[in-house]
């Protein structure tokens, strides 16, 4: 059953040993990373999907990884840090299986290494448990409703099971919000943040399918879609969105938060 929802930013720089003295500036962000990992123990979650922007993503394809074991490392960040996790493969199957049922496109991967999308969600929540299972899962370029009938086969799929099962939107938001931003400045980028912030709190969906396509194009974000996924399987449930931080220090907006089931 589904247990827990959230969403989660993922810049590997609030992890200490990759941000050093920089974590000082995304101190709100890791506060609220580690409440999130409070609620996330409590609700003794023994398997988590977890949909990131930087994983196989496929232009027409959503992407689920079926490797029976699922590593990855921040070597690319300077940092030595390893994770290593037990796929759940009669989830993943049974995703795949939905979802192509649904008509749904869809493929299968294996011996791919997990992203920092993945990885930085899964350094807080996961911890050091050696017993939590990982589903890793890629969006696609696909219309919104692909990603919503996606979101919902993932929770026909977790509604076959009896175990406590998690869902985690991996993705930032403007990658454009201040001067020194990471993809350069633009008005939008402040405008699509709030705007979605705003409609997550109220759970109006149908805005944020609605949203201007230039103004997310110019907002520069990347976490979109796997919200969108997220929406899709919540829709059958009676979910409240509480948002537990957002900030920008480095001109990404960062967004910590959860649903209330």
């Amino acid at each position: 059953m589904l247990s827990f929802a959230a969403i989660s930013p993922h810049p590997p720089i609030i992890i200490l040993s990759i941000g050093g003295t920089e974590t000082n500036k995304v101190k709100k962000t890791i506060d609220a990373m580690k409440k999130l990992a409070e609620y996330f123990a409590l609700a003794k979650i023994s398997t988590v999907i977890v949909i990131s922007p930087h994983g196989p993503v496929d232009w027409h394809r959503m992407t689920i990884n079926t490797s029976e074991t699922l590593h990855g490392n921040f070597l690319n960040f300077g940092d030595e840090t390893e994770m290593n996790f037990n796929n759940d493969t009669e989830l993943a199957e049974k995703i795949f299986k939905l979802s192509e049922q649904s008509s749904i496109s869809v493929q299968k991967v294996r011996g791919i290494h997990l992203d920092h999308g993945t990885m930085v969600p899964l350094y807080f929540l996961a911890g050091k448990r050696s017993d939590l299972k990982v589903v890793s899962v890629a969006y696609s370029f696909l219309d919104y409703a692909t990603h919503l009938a996606f979101g919902r086969a993932i929770y026909e799929a977790i509604s076959w099971s009896d175990k406590n099962i998690a869902i985690i939107a991996s993705g930032d938001l403007s990658h454009r919000l201040t001067q020194n931003a990471p993809a350069g400045y633009s008005s939008c980028g402040k405008e699509f943040d709030k705007k979605l912030i705003e409609f997550l709190e109220k759970g109006k969906v149908c805005d944020i399918l609605a949203l201007d396509p230039n103004l997310i194009e110019e907002a520069g974000e990347c976490g979109l879609r796997s919200i969108i996924i997220l929406l899709g399987a919540l829709s059958a449930t009676k979910s409240k969105f509480q948002k537990l931080n957002y900030e920008g220090p480095f001109g990404v907006g960062y967004l910590v938060g959860k649903y209330n089931l």
